[in-house]
């Protein structure tokens, strides 16, 4: 599956307008006609958006700007688009008006309009729009009516007694109730005619000069408690707990440890380390795929700890960059750590090579590989911004090793590093009796970065998520104007960190 945000194009109408009979339940009576679309095309392709799957459109928001002093809060939704016309909208505005957002119904479940909602906050920022004002349905009042009005049925589903699949929804992507209006859409029988005027405002609005400049990440580190679990589903509904709590942050990245599936290893305790740990290779298909629905659904790019995999015969210590997209990559550790050499017989990856995400260049290093400087050298001349660190460390010797390496790596390559490991004990799983860690996120060490260069990190020792802000602008800033410039002022006249095999 793969799945992609971008402007729409008169191209897809044919895409577009089967996914509105399917979403509208209608024959097509009621729809917008290729000529509505174009024109909208014509006068504001910016703010006409869809989402593809595979290359199909399936989802798609449509708006226009519109001075909202001209119509104030008392209009219908034929005077706000001009009898549809949309001769109501000019650049000059100053609000961004939602007149449309649809995802065809087999594909609801990937929460494709909560990435269009998203679309539209990041356009309304960038043109630098006071709010996003749209007329929204409350398609489950008819069922209400008759004992609650209007106001009454909108406060029931604030406090969410009662679910609307519309207003629910927008209340849970920061929109608020501006006002009721009657008439907004007439025939709208399931809304009983009324409609409420929703409002999302831009906290980054100034009068003629966007306050946003920065380009801000927001990652997830997880700090995993290692526990023993029932069966599988419920280990999926531990790891879906911290998808679904960081994701609701907004975050752009969680991570998990290193090797933060091996509580399933109890079934296999029985067995020699090495061929427990190959039977626990069994399962990282299907967890990796269970990760990737969770990636697109919660629209979150997970980097999924690391697990075992078997290929060619050969034992594996692998991660998976899993794209809200749909996309799916994977990094195996190069460095084998004399322990999983002896008790696992794993070999080491041979691949290097920086990530492509859309949040900018990242890097992905599995606990020892970042104790060898060369790697994260050659990811910062590919051109890496973000460094992700998943680790397992028993002893807090093997912790500091990972963690002062890690922010050697932020300093030297003038970039993040983001560090989680696995805490707790784990009895009844043979070599995994005792993890010690204190998830971080690192810095570059300069005026514009925190003076100990850690931007945060969890407390020592106890399960919990850690959300951080990360200013991707303040690296090019160091970049180009830092106190010292480590990157620039490398002697490569006298010595040099190559790739010898891509």
């Amino acid at each position: 599956m793969n799945i992609e945000i971008r402007k729409l194009t008169i191209e897809d109408y044919k895409d577009l307008r089967e996914s509105m009979v399917q979403a509208y339940d209608t024959s097509g009576n009621g729809i917008w006609s290729k000529a509505n679309i174009q024109n909208l095309l014509n006068i504001f392709p910016e703010g006409q958006q869809c989402i593809s799957v595979d290359d199909k459109v399936v989802a798609c928001s449509l708006s226009i700007i519109v001075d909202y002093d001209i119509f104030g809060d008392n209009h219908t939704y034929e005077q706000i688009t001009g009898k549809y016309t949309f001769s109501t909208h000019t650049a000059s505005g100053n609000v961004l008006y939602g007149i449309e957002v649809f995802v065809h119904p087999e594909y609801r479940g990937l929460r494709l309009a909560r990435r269009l909602y998203e679309a539209r906050k990041e356009l309304c920022e960038t043109l630098n729009l006071e709010s996003i004002i749209a007329g929204g349905r409350i398609p489950g009042y008819h069922e209400h009516a008759e004992k609650l009005d209007p106001r009454q049925y909108i406060d029931r589903v604030k406090s969410k007694e009662i679910y609307d699949p519309t207003l629910t929804f927008q209340i849970s992507n920061d929109f608020h109730v501006r006002k009721i209006l009657k008439n907004y859409l007439p025939g709208d029988l399931e809304s009983k005619e009324f409609a409420t005027l929703i409002e999302w405002n831009n906290i980054y609005y100034q009068d003629n000069v966007s306050a946003r400049s920065a380009k801000t990440i927001r990652l997830g580190l997880v700090q995993w408690q290692m526990r023993l679990f029932p069966d599988i589903d419920a280990f999926y509904e531990q790891v879906k707990f911290f998808v679904d709590a960081v994701s609701g942050y907004k975050s752009d990245f969680i991570m998990f440890p290193e090797f933060f599936n091996t509580p399933l290893l109890e079934p296999y305790n029985h067995l020699p380390e090495m061929e427990a740990m190959r039977k626990l290779a069994e399962s990282t298909e299907e967890i990796v795929k269970r990760i990737q629905e969770y990636a697109v659904s919660y629209n979150v790019n997970i980097i999924s700890g690391s697990m075992p995999i078997i290929e060619d015969g050969k034992l594996y210590n692998a991660t998976y960059l899993c794209h809200r997209n749909g996309l799916t990559e994977d990094y195996r550790k190069i460095h084998i750590t004399p322990n999983e050499q002896k008790y696992y017989g794993m070999s080491g990856g041979d691949k290097i090579g920086v990530f492509d995400t859309d949040c900018g260049k990242i890097g992905i290093l599995i606990c020892y590989d970042v104790e060898f400087p060369e790697l994260s050298r050659i990811y910062a001349d590919q051109g890496m911004q973000i460094l992700f660190v998943p680790f397992l460390t028993d002893t807090q010797n093997g912790y500091t090793r990972v963690r002062r390496c890690a922010q050697a790596r932020a300093i030297e390559n003038e970039c993040y590093v983001a560090i989680a490991g696995c805490v707790g004990n784990l009895p009844k799983v043979n070599n995994m009796d005792i993890q010690f860690a204190q998830s971080a996120v690192f810095t570059p060490s300069d005026f514009a970065f925190p003076t100990n260069a850690v931007k945060a990190e969890t407390t020592p020792n106890t399960e919990m998520m850690l959300v951080v802000d990360v200013d991707l602008h303040l690296l090019d800033e160091l970049h180009h104007f830092g106190t010292v410039k480590i990157l620039k002022d490398r002697r490569k006249d006298l010595y040099e960190v190559r790739l010898l095999k891509s």
